[in-house]
């Protein structure tokens, strides 16, 4: 009865990052679910998450704010209402007036420059001006992280992130830091190019995870004493299967572009989307 009379509160409860978290968390330690695991074997991405603003909404940074109170107009809060007599009702109702203003009016935004510096979304001021490769068009979004193991493809841990360039790097590194805190096995991620950078893999390789790691054609980062080894290849190959996660996310999860606003709140239902996609794929695995 309470949650029926309070849904608001109670939903606000329930998304947020650490309730989330403990959803996924419950899923894997089930003792069916936990002997399908990989305890050395993984895979990392992103994903760019819409965000639910227009691209109207990114207007220019506020420099200034108006003060409360202006001292020259006669509506302050010393005003008397003395000089002022309260209108009268008219006796016969006036003609109605046509006031329907068009909220979507068309705006051009060519030869006009914006960037995360300068512009903010009125919207939702959490979200980034992003794209994710070049030739694609920016927008407004989030990205959204997923840690997968290699031997079911389930996924272990989620995160979403403001949109910049280095997010996916720092979350792969808070993703296994908190999915095996102080472990001293050899882990193997898999990841694709944009995690293929000298800062990146060294530090991957001072937590004590060997960074399984596509090469780039020039400048790689990745030797072959990483890549002789029979486990490279099987990482590379694996480490496509995330896309499927990432795809049930989207067009069945409803992730595409979630209609929740704030980093917090979106963040809660892409790992509750992450954690779904893991019961939708367990009875096939269970069966086999």
């Amino acid at each position: 009865d309470r949650v029926q009379q309070e849904p608001g509160p109670a939903r606000d409860r329930l998304m947020t990052t650490e309730m989330s978290r403990k959803v996924m968390a419950a899923i894997l330690a089930h003792r069916e679910v936990a002997p399908l695991l990989s305890d050395d074997h993984f895979s990392v991405d992103g994903t760019l998450v819409k965000a639910w603003a227009s691209m109207k909404s990114f207007q220019p940074k506020a420099t200034d704010t108006p003060p409360d109170h202006d001292p020259g107009s006669s509506h302050g809060p010393e005003a008397t209402t003395e000089d002022h007599p309260a209108p009268t009702e008219p006796e016969t109702d006036p003609m109605p007036r046509d006031r329907r203003q068009n909220r979507n009016a068309e705006v051009d935004f060519r030869g006009e420059k914006r960037s995360n510096a300068t512009h903010a979304s009125t919207t939702d001021p959490d979200a980034r001006l992003y794209k994710k490769s070049p030739g694609t068009g920016a927008m407004l979004c989030f990205i959204g992280h997923a840690l997968m193991e290699n031997r079911s493809g389930l996924i272990v841990q989620g995160d979403l992130t403001q949109a910049d360039g280095h997010a996916e790097r720092r979350a792969a590194l808070d993703m296994i830091h908190r999915h095996s805190p102080g472990s001293t096995r050899q882990l193997t991620p898999g990841a694709d190019k944009g995690f293929d950078a000298a800062e990146v893999v060294a530090d991957l390789r001072q937590a004590c995870v060997t960074p399984h790691v596509a090469q780039r054609s020039r400048y790689s980062a990745i030797d072959s004493r990483t890549t002789r080894h029979e486990g490279y290849a099987l990482s590379i190959k694996h480490r496509k299967r995330i896309e499927e996660a990432f795809g049930w996310a989207k067009t069945v999860g409803g992730m595409a572009q979630p209609v929740y606003r704030g980093l917090e709140r979106v963040r809660a239902r892409f790992i509750l989307t992450m954690a779904a996609n893991n019961l939708a794929r367990l009875p096939r695995l269970m069966a086999t």
